[in-house]
């Protein structure tokens, strides 16, 4: 594979595309395409660990349930999903990386309504060390207050992952980026705590992990995960409402995500108040505990 910082129209490998693999490079579609125009698109983000793709199954049934939530159906089993993930990682070499599938309505025809579209189905690979930096994720990485909000589950199609959603948080990072800031901290349509611009959070207080209910985003693989394990060590639990000021009740604050994985906030930003953390016990646990589970080496993020 091409090296990280490489454009991505312009890269070594293979991409699978529509039932084959294609040079990197000629994995193409036409620019009246349904999905660039109307959003009708839905996609997974996977971490790749030692050329395995962690809880694949769980990605697979998740971009089939987005597509029917979207109105289409995933051209593809998911024995068929499976096998074209294996194939890609080995044909690309991908040990440590991250595959993004991605299934979109076709240009056969343009305006709102396509409902004779085809349905496109595409998987890409490519090396993946870390989304933040060492230094940000060691230290706890600086959040802005986000302008923006996630909508209301009647407003959207909150609980697919559907490339719509992510245009504000695009605008939000972006923003974010512009103020020195690593990543921005979204509320919900009520005024609380929602999540990342791609990942959720959770806040440390008294010992115990405090994280918003997912009825407006997504209920994370990486969310349930760090759940499952922090109940394994018999730290408490708790999802509920929670609000903006809250945080100031924390000892701890971390992100988690496909992506991000377990990352420590250190800082918090913006209109919203200014807060800072430390990492410290549990953010450890958590960071130590999922990286053993997926077979890294464990590297704690703070004494």
């Amino acid at each position: 594979m091409s090296a990280p910082g490489l454009p991505f129209d312009d890269r070594d490998g293979f991409i699978w595309y529509d039932g084959r693999l294609v040079p990197w490079r000629d994995a193409k579609l036409h620019v009246l395409t349904h999905g660039l125009h109307y959003a009708s698109c839905v996609f997974e983000g996977e971490r790749v660990y030692s050329g395995t793709v962690f809880r694949l199954e769980d990605h697979n049934q998740r971009l089939i349930n987005s597509a029917k939530i979207l109105g289409f159906e995933i051209p593809a089993s998911m024995d068929d999903l499976q096998k074209a993930t294996e194939q890609l990682i080995a044909a690309n070499k991908i040990v440590e990386g991250y595959v993004r599938p991605i299934a979109w309505r076709g240009a056969e025809q343009m305006g709102v309504s396509a409902q004779d579209s085809k349905i496109h189905l595409a998987l890409a690979a490519w090396d993946w060390p870390a989304y933040f930096s060492p230094e940000a994720r060691a230290k706890g990485i600086r959040m802005l207050w986000s302008r923006w909000a996630r909508p209301a589950p009647h407003t959207a199609p909150v609980h697919a992952k559907a490339s719509g959603l992510y245009m504000i948080c695009t605008m939000a990072k972006h923003e974010a980026e512009a103020q020195g800031c690593d990543d921005a901290l979204m509320l919900d349509w009520r005024g609380q705590l929602a999540e990342g611009t791609g990942a959720n959070i959770f806040l440390v207080i008294n010992g115990e992990l405090h994280t918003p209910t997912p009825d407006c985003f997504l209920n994370g693989l990486t969310r349930q995960t760090v759940i499952a394990l922090a109940r394994q060590r018999g730290i408490k639990v708790i999802e509920r409402a929670i609000m903006p000021n809250e945080l100031g009740e924390a000892d701890e604050v971390f992100l988690t995500g496909s992506a991000a994985e377990v990352t420590p906030v250190g800082e918090i930003i913006g209109t919203g108040g200014h807060y800072r953390f430390t990492p410290g016990t549990i953010c450890r646990l958590m960071w130590e505990d999922y990286d053993r589970l997926v077979g890294k080496k464990v590297a704690a993020t703070a004494a």
